[in-house]
């Protein structure tokens, strides 16, 4: 049996959107289920995301602090950031946000995973990318505000996440996702084997 995530839809009946906000909106749909009955779902629709497990040559990643309102937490994450225009190139957003929240460029780009964050009640798709050969980015720093005008940027040993991962102490999705793929992808076929930046991603298709 091959162990591989398929697409696949079910009919609706009808749909309707209670709720736009600013970034994201919800969603209800009347779906037919396998018998033939009718199930209420509501789930955020979300257009995208993409973050950055930005590794320096002392093996430590890049890390950013941040207050999260709706967990009412500072969480401890990786660069990250939504997909804000239709069919970007996930690299290039990329990019931009390790750009903007650490102001940091590198030179190789891999994609370490794919992962849809809430499938039971958000569509969002996230593009987890993994960035060697950093160096401090030329230009203005980018001007920041609300709750990032108050973050903190630290690089911390790869080692010490896996540590607070697996003790409970760290809880944002991508930082978690990101490290426990590295550790991974080492024990495996190695980084070298993960696919190109620019592979393609069905979640969400963009331009090359």
């Amino acid at each position: 049996m091959t162990i591989k995530d398929t697409p696949e839809q079910w009919q609706v009946r009808a749909s309707e959107t209670p709720f736009v906000g600013n970034k994201t909106s919800v969603r209800t749909d009347d779906v037919v289920m396998p018998d033939g009955s009718v199930a209420r779902r509501d789930y955020q629709v979300h257009p995208g995301s993409v973050a950055v497990l930005a590794l320096d040559d002392q093996d430590r990643v890049l890390v950013i602090r941040q207050y999260r309102h709706p967990v009412r937490h500072r969480l401890w994450e990786i660069p990250a950031g939504l997909l804000d225009v239709p069919g970007e190139n996930p690299l290039h957003a990329a990019q931009r946000e390790l750009y903007e929240e650490a102001h940091v460029k590198a030179e190789d780009w891999r994609v370490l995973t794919d992962v849809y964050t809430t499938p039971g009640g958000c569509d969002e798709a996230v593009r987890v990318f993994l960035a060697r050969g950093l160096s401090e980015a030329e230009g203005q720093r980018f001007a920041v505000e609300d709750e990032e005008a108050d973050m903190e940027v630290a690089r911390v040993p790869l080692t010490d996440l896996v540590q607070g991962v697996l003790a409970g102490d760290l809880h944002n999705n991508c930082l978690v996702i990101g490290v426990l793929s590295l550790v991974a992808a080492r024990a495996g076929a190695g980084t070298d084997a993960l696919r190109p930046a620019g592979a393609p991603w069905p979640a969400r298709p963009f331009e090359a």
